[in-house]
This record gives C-alpha cells, sequence and structure tokens, in this order.
C-alpha cells in the first residue's frame, strides 16, 4: 500500500514533547520522527538515531508478529503496538487485513474475551460499573477525546457463542471499533469502546482473583434499565453526533433496547440488523449460484436468538420488497431452538419467537426437521458445535442440488460444522459460508472451494460510515436492507465460481465505502441526515476517510 507524504502539520504550543510524545499512540511515529521533528520536538537521544519509514516498521512489526507461538500471543502483540503507535497498529492492520482480521477479531477474539484477566496490560475504553449509577456524565468526561462519533458498547453478558464472560467480554468493542478504523476509515480518536460492567452470573468468573469486573451476580430489573437510560443520555449529551451500536447483551435485553431506542437515538444492534443483512447479501448473492430466487425458498434456522430472527426480519424485508405479502414472508422462515421447531402449539415461546412460529406438529430432532421441511437452506446460529451433522448435510444433498449450509456460529469451534464436512458430506455440492474463517477445500473431484465468511464487518462498518458522514439522526432497517444489495452486488462471478459468497476481505474498505454512500443516500433522501448533501457523496465520503499516514511536523 502507498500513501502520498502530507504536508507538514503545525505544532501546536499544547502538543506534547519529548518522552510524553513517544508515550501517546495517537502521535507517536517512533523511529519515524524526522531529524527535524526530532530537534522540534524534544526527542534527540530519546530515539537510536537512524530514521526508518513506515514501511520499513511494518516489516520490522510482520517479522515480529510471525515469532509469536499462536494467535493470542499475536492478538497481545497487535495489543501492545496499539497502545504505542495507533498509526502504525492501523498501518500494519489494513496491508495485512486477510491474515489479520482473525487475530484482531474472530475467532481469535472468542480466546482473548476468555483470558482477558490473565492477560491484562493496559485499559483500553471506558468501562461503566453499576457502581456508577448516578454518576455516569462524570465518568464519561474523563475520556480524553472531544469528538466521539462510534460507541461500541457491550454488557458482556451473550459474548459470541461463549455466553456470559462479563466484564472481560470488553474484548469485543474494541476488536470491533479497530474494524471500524481499518475496514471504513473511522478515525480512532472518533471511537469509543465501552463496557456496561452490571455484574456476571459465571461461576468461574465470580471465582477468578484476576477478574476484572465487579464479582457479584448481575443487575435485573429497574436499576438495570437506568443505568442503561443514564448511559445513553450521558453519552449524547457529551457527543451529540455519536452513533452507538449495541453488541453482544443477551436476548432480552438486546430485543428491548433496540426498541426501546431506535426512535429516542442513533443506535442499532449489530447482532440484529447486522447479521441480517450480511446473511442476507449471501443468500442474494446465492441466488446466482442455485439458480432458486428467494421467494422460493424455505430457511430453517437453528438457533431462535438475535442473529437468527435479524436474519429472518431481514429475509422478510427482501421479500416483501419483491412483492411477497408479509405473513407469507414470514412463514418461509422456520426456526428451531433448544425445545424443538417452533410451533404454534407450543406455550414457551417468548415474543420474538411468536412471530415465526409455524402450523406444523411439534418436532424435537434437527434431522427429523430438516426431512419434514426439505429447506433450502439451514442457517446455524446456535452456537452448538457440530450440530450439522452428516445425516443432516446429506438429507440436505438428497432434497436440493445445491443445499444452502450457513454455519454461522462464532468463533470456530462454535461452528455448526467445518466447511470440509459440509463438501465432503454434500458431494461437493453445498454452498457454504460460515461466521469463521476456515481454510480452502479441495473436493474429492479436484475442484478448490474457498469458503465465504458471513463477518459482519462487511457491514457495521460501512453503516457507521455513512451515517457518520450524513449525520442521520437514526439507524434505519431499510439502511441494512440497501447494505445488503450493495454488499451481494460486489460478489463477482470469479468469487462464486471459488465457493465465495463473499468478496475478498482485501476488497473491504472499498465495499464499505460503497455501502456508506447507500446508507447516506437512504438518510439524505428520508429526511434523516442533519448534514447537507454534497454535491458528489462518493468523493466526499471517500474523502472523510481515515488513513494510517503519519503526519509531517517539521
Amino acid at each position: 500500500m502507498s500513501h502520498p507524504k502530507p504536508p507538514p502539520a503545525p505544532i501546536p504550543p499544547d502538543f506534547p514533547r519529548g518522552v510524553r510524545l513517544l508515550h501517546d499512540p495517537v502521535r507517536n511515529k517512533g523511529m519515524a520522527f524526522s531529524a527535524a521533528e526530532r530537534e522540534a520536538l524534544g526527542l534527540r537521544g530519546l530515539l537510536p538515531p537512524r530514521v526508518l519509514t513506515e514501511d520499513l516498521q511494518v516489516r520490522r512489526a510482520m517479522e515480529n508478529l510471525a515469532r509469536k507461538p499462536d494467535d493470542l500471543e499475536k492478538y497481545i502483540f497487535l495489543n501492545g503496538l496499539q497502545d504505542r503507535n495507533e498509526t502504525l497498529f492501523y498501518r500494519v492492520l489494513t496491508s495485512h487485513l486477510p491474515a489479520l482480521m482473525p487475530i484482531v477479531y474472530t475467532p481469535t477474539v472468542g480466546q482473548v474475551c476468555q483470558a482477558y484477566g490473565h492477560i491484562f496490560r493496559r485499559p483500553r475504553g471506558m468501562f461503566v460499573s453499576a457502581d456508577d449509577r448516578g454518576s455516569v456524565a462524570d465518568v464519561l468526561a474523563n475520556w480524553p477525546h472531544r469528538d466521539v462519533r462510534i460507541i461500541v458498547v457491550t454488557d458482556g453478558e451473550r459474548i459470541l457463542g461463549l455466553g456470559d464472560l462479563g466484564a472481560h467480554g470488553m474484548g469485543i468493542p474494541v476488536g470491533k471499533l479497530a474494524l471500524y478504523t481499518a475496514c471504513a476509515g473511522i478515525p480512532p480518536t472518533q471511537c469509543l469502546p465501552i463496557t456496561l460492567d452490571v455484574g456476571t452470573e459465571n461461576p468461574a468468573l465470580l471465582d477468578d482473583p484476576l477478574y476484572v469486573g465487579l464479582a457479584r451476580r448481575r443487575l435485573r430489573g429497574a436499576p438495570y434499565d437506568d443505568l442503561v437510560d443514564e448511559l445513553m443520555q450521558a453519552a449524547t449529551a457529551r457527543w451529540p453526533r455519536v452513533v452507538v451500536q449495541l453488541e453482544d447483551f443477551g436476548n432480552r435485553n438486546a430485543f428491548d433496547l433496540l426498541e426501546r431506542y431506535r426512535d429516542r437515538y442513533c443506535v442499532f444492534n449489530d447482532d440484529i440488523q447486522g447479521t441480517g443483512s450480511v446473511v442476507l447479501a449471501g443468500l442474494l448473492a446465492a441466488e446466482r449460484l442455485t439458480g432458486v430466487p428467494l421467494p422460493r425458498q424455505r430457511f430453517l434456522f437453528l438457533g431462535a436468538g438475535e442473529a437468527g430472527i435479524g436474519i429472518a426480519h431481514m429475509i422478510g424485508a427482501a421479500l416483501v420488497e419483491r412483492g411477497v405479502p408479509a405473513a407469507d414472508a414470514d412463514g418461509q422462515c422456520w426456526f428451531f431452538d433448544s425445545r424443538g421447531l417452533v410451533v404454534r402449539v407450543r406455550d414457551d415461546l417468548t415474543a420474538h419467537k411468536r412471530r415465526y412460529a409455524q402450523d406444523h406438529p411439534p418436532v424435537r430432532d434437527f434431522l427429523a426437521a430438516v426431512q419434514a421441511l426439505r429447506p433450502t437452506a439451514i442457517i446455524g446460529v446456535s452456537g452448538a458445535a457440530r450440530a450439522f451433522g452428516q445425516a443432516v448435510v446429506e438429507a440436505m444433498a438428497a432434497a436440493h442440488d445445491r443445499p444452502l449450509v450457513l454455519a454461522l456460529s462464532n468463533p470456530t469451534s462454535r461452528s455448526e460444522c467445518t466447511a470440509a464436512e459440509a463438501y465432503g458430506w454434500s458431494g461437493g455440492r453445498a454452498v457454504f459460508a460460515s461466521g469463521s474463517p476456515f481454510d480452502p477445500v479441495v473436493t474429492a473431484d479436484g475442484r478448490r472451494l474457498e469458503p465465504g465468511q458471513g463477518n459482519n464487518a462487511y457491514i457495521f462498518p460501512g453503516v457507521g460510515l455513512g451515517v457518520i458522514a450524513s449525520r442521520a439522526r437514526h439507524v434505519t432497517d431499510e439502511m441494512f436492507l440497501v447494505a445488503a444489495k450493495i454488499l451481494a452486488g460486489e460478489v463477482t462471478d470469479a468469487d462464486l465460481a471459488a465457493g465465495r459468497l463473499y468478496p475478498p476481505l482485501d476488497r473491504i474498505r472499498d465495499v464499505s465505502a460503497r455501502i456508506a454512500v447507500g446508507v447516506a443516500e437512504v438518510a439524505f433522501t428520508r429526511g434523516l441526515a442533519a448534514a447537507p448533501r454534497p454535491a458528489d457523496v462518493p468523493a466526499a465520503i471517500r474523502a472523510a476517510m481515515f488513513e494510517p499516514i503519519y503526519p509531517r511536523y517539521a
């Protein structure tokens, strides 16, 4: 990656100098400070005398990274680099995104969250705890950056497919915001990760002396709601342009909070809306492989939580747009949860499941449900590892020439099946995508297939960029539907021939920019934008994207 050299930046009077500058990750350039900068900024003698280019620093970082024995150690190294030199961290990440995204996010981030208290080095982001009730605004006032545009907040109750990790869930918002910068160019100083520490129900964490959070049972009910209300009010009061992404909340809170806030604040839930958008994009791209249009398909979900319901909502929106009545659209989505097929005779269904309860006798076995319903697609969002066994995949392949097998649970250890299993058990005919990455597979007939990764990183960075650029007052489902269609349109015939339902990760910044344009256009068209519409929306969005290039100070 080559970047033009920026012109020298003026040095303000309060600019840090000397050791303070080297300890400032936003402004630190390490050995890339020029001789003139070292003279002007009090750095002579504090650095080795040689000046290194940013490219050489990237080379050294990658050499060090290659020496690390496992992915967790690689994460720790990259996290340390981010703590020392943010610009170099993002230059490394954007230059090697396909290789490093699995390190900074799924699947490695799952290991990070599980081990968080034991690998803790320096705090990143903000921890707002149950003990801060009544003073959340004072807590947020301690954050040093004044122009925050995107917050990712979690309460740690449902981290990936790993369950309740409490305050150790901070790895998720940190990782998500790294991708906002790497994939969509949101300046890192405009990103704020927040963990809402309200306790945990995880007994192992409660007994762990190195757990970093409140060692008590979770706050529930009105006190919990009041704390979240206080956080939303304080955040939007301090940063009026901020977009808030809700991440990895438990099912009940996730749906309730989204409905409570979506018309009051600029807020969305990535597990519901982002997941729905990225999976719909894969399904739209898959139409070109299977030859079966969306209105003629039947979808069977394993898991009926945030992700599954969000996907069904987005499928329904796409079907209605194609002329399918809403009631019929809901009827194309079937769910199987821990108690069996979601059917109307059951009396144990939550509100978000009742919408998709079908008229059908109860079925307690997933294979039996596949055999009875003959779905064109099975969508795994359960966190139940290897739940798509050989008999399930073979039943799908017996019913359809190109069955869709989407094993979306994260991290990799929770995937419903592997790429090799889906291809092998279907005779190479399955159209496969996963939540975490899998290596390419050579089929029995010698074809090399590269499984696509239905990663929300294809969606949320572009949506966030478009909302920020337009200063949209709200984030709407229509924006996610537009994002899905744009992403599907970025999948080439060559991608499909290789087995990919998504474009390669090395194109993700271009994809995010196009999604941002589509999202901004929705905001401008629907009267949701507080910003004036630029004459050239794509050019304005591209110009606003952060590039990891060192400024010149002298």
